[in-house]
């Protein structure tokens, strides 16, 4: 599933395109991607400018001029494209693009118009339109904690969200109540950048290590966020282009292989948390 630094990566490459561009000759090929498209989906979409796009955790979001937001989440194999700068309209509903293609239409700007697209193989992705003034108290956000890279998120909201935690502090940073939009690839890493072991009760950490950590969150995420993001199967950018941070992975994924730390000879190993794979150093993350 893409995480924050993908989507992030697909935010910043639909910008220059949708942002201020009014959306025509919208289309859907099917009634429904993981749930059904909002009634009227396209009629309410047809004719509104975006005024920006921002991102909630792992969502996109376009403040629309008709006062409403259309959020969309990629869930494990969704994708935007951007094709093209055309002059003019297209004369029919934008064209469908392949058999994964569920939606499309045109970006118009400066008189040019953009022939937009929305993949989704698997169809764990989902959008949804919903009162721009209403967004924050929507179920789908009301209960997300601080964004890693915002103001809220630091050492010490760490400190007060795990104070007489048991739980183990990998399992912890997923708990979106906690962080928003943190997932498994990069809290692996920033665990590994602040040598904390994932096996460790979060509540027991102390303030300086969480510090370090809250840290290490913000530079493994921004690091990623220059590199593209991750491509381990279906992630793609808005240009179709690929990211690049997989290679620079400490201990994701390198089960076996040696600890990349100075004068480690520790082996990365890999145990499962929450149902999800965690991997770590045992020698430089040490309980």
């Amino acid at each position: 599933m893409p995480e924050l630094p993908e989507v992030e990566t697909v935010r910043r490459g639909l910008t220059p395109v949708l942002a201020g561009a009014r959306l025509s000759r919208v289309r859907i090929n099917r009634p429904d991607l993981r749930f059904p498209f909002p009634e009227r989906f396209v009629e309410r979409l047809e004719g509104a400018t975006v005024q920006r796009i921002d991102r909630r955790a792992k969502y996109l979001l376009m403040p629309l001029s008709t006062g409403e937001t259309w959020i969309t989440h990629l869930g494990m194999t969704g994708r935007f494209t951007l094709d093209g700068t055309l002059l003019g309209e297209f004369e029919e509903a934008a064209p469908i693009a392949g058999k994964h293609e569920h939606f499309s239409g045109c970006a118009i700007r400066d008189g040019a118009a953009t022939r937009i697209g929305y993949a989704d193989a698997r169809r764990f992705g989902f959008m949804g339109l919903i009162p721009t003034d209403q967004v924050e108290t929507h179920p789908w956000f009301a209960g997300l904690g601080p964004e890693p890279l915002g103001n809220g998120f630091s050492g010490a909201h760490l400190v007060e969200a795990f104070a007489g935690k048991k739980q183990n502090i990998k399992v912890s940073l997923l708990d979106q109540r906690i962080v928003s939009g943190l997932g498994n690839i990069y809290v692996c890493e920033a665990l590994y950048r602040a040598r904390i072991s994932p096996l460790v009760a979060a509540g027991k950490v102390s303030k300086a290590r969480l510090e370090r950590l809250a840290a290490e969150v913000r530079n493994v995420l921004n690091d990623a966020i220059a590199a593209g993001g991750s491509t381990l199967r279906d992630f793609a950018n808005a240009e179709g282009g690929q990211g690049y941070f997989q290679h620079r992975f400490d201990v994701y994924g390198r089960e076996g292989e040696p600890c990349r730390g100075e004068k480690c000879t520790g082996v990365v190993a890999r145990i499962v948390q929450g149902g999800r794979s965690t991997f770590y150093c045992p020698s430089c993350q040490k309980a």
